[in-house]
């Protein structure tokens, strides 16, 4: 009787397991199919709108500048007067300094050569300030789209990586209106092989030039970042990138000088501040390469 008993209560276990088995797979074939969002079909239905997302965003940004036509044009053409603030800046820093210096006035005229010049580029810029103004919304939807495929510590991480490349770039962006465009814009436009020679800037090449080294220098200044991601592959070590801090530096002034135009002021202006994000990357890289135990976490 005992064994029957027995025999019966392991059967009865079995079936129950059985069914908890079977209800298990239905369900996971249930959340597999439910949706298409774990399908490529799903994946694309996704991004599809997450572009849509963007692309209205972006545009609403890019209207708002577009309408908005004087304060925008202002804010553009500022670095191209002979009293812009940067020069203030400097001349007020070399008279605390006691030497007596001032930055001499210049006029550049700028002109547009097709009749559509000035509409179009008014247009182009208006993309480019929407998209600049929506790159904050952009990162989050291309967080929200990788997110499920994350652990949490890297959700965590990525969610700090994505907002240092973010200020970064912004940095760079600041760096390059305030001290390089200016700077180099009033040495090129300036600059003359002879005095039959007259300068007359067309706007489009004003725009395409400040728009080419603003995204120069937001690339530039993500140097801390990409140390990061080296240091957490181990292609490179805090000691290696000390140890060539002397090359380094001479890298940095020839990159300065290619990117400025043959002036003292402006070379010290930009070497500066890329050897400082240099010496971060240092202190970035050595931070990986410490031990969890020490106070860094794993990321991947």
């Amino acid at each position: 009787m005992l064994r029957k008993k027995n025999k019966k209560r392991k059967q009865g276990q079995k079936q129950k397991l059985e069914k908890l088995i079977q209800e298990q797979q239905h369900q996971n074939n249930e959340v597999v199919n439910d949706g298409d969002l774990l399908t490529f079909g799903g994946h694309l239905e996704v991004l599809r709108r997450m572009l849509f997302r963007i692309i209205a965003v972006a545009g609403a940004i890019a209207m708002v500048v577009f309408c908005f036509k004087e304060t925008t044009w202002e804010v553009l053409l500022a670095p191209s007067e002979w009293d812009f603030c940067t020069y203030r800046w400097l001349e007020r820093a070399m008279q605390a300094m006691g030497i007596d210096f001032r930055f001499e006035e210049f006029n550049v005229q700028m002109i547009a050569t097709d009749l559509s010049s000035q509409f179009m580029t008014h247009i182009t810029t208006a993309v480019y300030l929407g998209l600049l103004g929506a790159s904050p919304y952009i990162l989050y939807e291309l967080f929200r789209f990788i997110s499920p495929a994350l652990y949490e510590n890297e959700r965590r991480y990525s969610v700090l990586v994505a907002g240092i490349i973010y200020v970064l770039f912004l940095l760079g962006v600041l760096m390059s209106y305030f001290v390089l465009f200016p700077i180099s814009f009033r040495f090129l436009g300036t600059y003359s092989v002879s005095a039959k020679v007259v300068s007359n800037i067309t706007l489009d090449s004003y725009i395409s030039t400040f728009v080419s080294l603003t995204l120069v220098m937001g690339v530039v200044f993500q140097l801390p970042v990409i140390a990061f991601f080296l240091g957490k592959l181990g292609i490179v070590t805090s000691e290696m990138l000390a140890s060539y801090r002397k090359h380094s530096f001479i890298v940095i002034m020839l990159v300065a000088a290619i990117i400025t135009p043959p002036d003292l002021m402006t070379l010290v202006l930009v070497t500066i501040p890329l050897y400082l994000l240099y010496e971060v990357s240092i202190r970035v890289v050595g931070w990986v390469g410490k031990p969890e135990g020490e106070g860094t976490a794993s990321f991947l």
